[in-house]
């Protein structure tokens, strides 16, 4: 299986992952500061910035964009529950 690197630049933590993997998956088992509140129906708490290899990421879905939209994002924030790792360098903080 293809890997990937990714780097939580609040912790400065860098670690292999398998391609197809959501970045807030990891961001838990690291210990990184990406928080989410999506089981508290709080769309939106999971925002990241990415500060490397963001054509390394899944385009964001209809969803996603209409989150980031609502959220006022910049074009290298993303959900890190959505954001599935492709492939190469990827590193991230949260937003």
């Amino acid at each position: 299986m293809a890997k990937a690197q990714l780097t939580f630049e609040d912790i400065n933590v860098t670690v292999n992952v398998p391609t197809g993997t959501r970045v807030i998956e990891i961001s838990e088992k690291v210990g990184a500061g990406l928080v989410y509140g999506c089981r508290e129906g709080d769309c939106g708490t999971c925002l990241m910035k990415v500060t490397k290899g963001i054509d390394n990421l899944s385009l964001p879905s209809v969803v996603e964009a209409r989150v980031l939209k609502e959220h006022f994002a910049g074009s290298d924030t993303r959900l890190a529950c959505q954001a599935q790792v492709l492939g190469g360098e990827i590193a991230v903080k949260p937003a």
